[in-house]
């Protein structure tokens, strides 16, 4: 017997992410549940990312997927409201980055992708906390926030979008000064941005951490540092293209431009209030950032 016989699936669509023309798609999933004779239902997402209505549905109607078609604004508001019912995570992935479900091998060609929700396995990934605000992919604090709020404004959304926004806020970026807080040690530095990151991905293949795994109990923190502005894109290109190794602090603080390491918590104190981004969506700033892991945090569908 078929294992998806056995399997109830609820698909929730985003129905404004990316660029995608959703009922294609729709029709694509109807297709491919009826095929495989697989119980299912459709839902739309909502802005408020309240979803306290599935909680008892899940139970009551032994729901066992909840598949989210959307980017991974989307996916961070739906894992965090469900990801303490015993339900497996699925990804379509159609927003504009998509940085979690190319973290994990998650096509987004959409047949792949749904045929994926069909066949992958679910495995653990871990999750974070940023002063009590979920994380599922990569957060950060700086320029990289400054390009989300922006990006956040306008009507038309994609990669050409991000990458105007990117090389507009990269004329006017300046450094932040922030303190950053480790169980046994703490240091100064003005910086351009730092990432906080479950995954490898800022999103579209764009890698910005080559050594995060998304279930090693740890994060992973890029930090650009101060530097002549015309030298920061060849940092950051050095950082992408893994050629920055996990460094030991002490010794590097004051000679690296790309300050890159791990740990499973930390603070930082956002001395100038710069910007704030989760998972790709703008966020209030705060004086002080407490960050920790949630390992384990919920079961993503996957390639096996």
């Amino acid at each position: 017997m078929d294992v998806a016989v056995n399997r109830k699936i609820i698909f929730l669509v985003n129905p404004i992410s990316g660029n995608t023309k959703k009922e294609a798609l729709l029709q694509q999933i109807k297709i491919a549940m009826e095929k495989n004779a697989c119980y299912f239902e459709i839902h739309h997402t909502n802005a408020a990312g309240d979803y306290s209505f599935l909680i008892d549905k899940i139970e009551t109607d032994n729901i066992t997927d909840i598949v989210i078609v959307g980017g991974d604004g989307t996916v961070n508001q739906v894992v965090y409201a469900l990801k303490d019912t015993n339900v497996n995570f699925g990804i379509i992935p159609v927003g504009s980055g998509n940085g979690l479900a190319l973290a994990a091998g998650i096509s987004r060609n959409s047949k792949q992708a749904i045929e994926l929700i069909l066949k992958g396995k679910a495995s653990p990934v871990d999750g974070f906390l940023i002063n009590k605000q979920f994380s599922c992919m990569l957060s950060g604090i700086g320029f990289d926030a400054q390009v989300a709020h922006d990006f956040s404004t306008k009507a038309s959304r994609g990669l050409i979008t991000y990458t105007q926004q990117s090389l507009i806020n990269y004329f006017k970026a300046h450094p932040y000064q922030f303190e950053i807080i480790l169980n046994d040690f703490s240091f100064y530095t003005d910086a351009y941005f730092i990432s906080i990151a479950n995954s490898n991905q800022f999103g579209n293949n764009f890698t910005i951490a080559p050594k995060a795994s998304l279930n090693d109990g740890l994060l992973d923190i890029v930090v650009v540092q101060k530097m002549h502005k015309a030298k920061m894109p060849f940092a950051v290109l050095k950082q992408i293209r893994g050629n920055n190794q996990l460094t030991e602090l002490v010794e590097n603080i004051n000679k690296n431009n790309v300050l890159y390491f791990q740990t499973s918590n930390l603070t930082i104190r956002n001395i100038q209030h710069a910007p704030f981004h989760i998972d790709g969506e703008p966020k209030e700033t705060a004086e002080t950032f407490n960050i920790e892991m949630l390992s384990n945090c919920f079961r993503l569908i996957q390639p096996q």
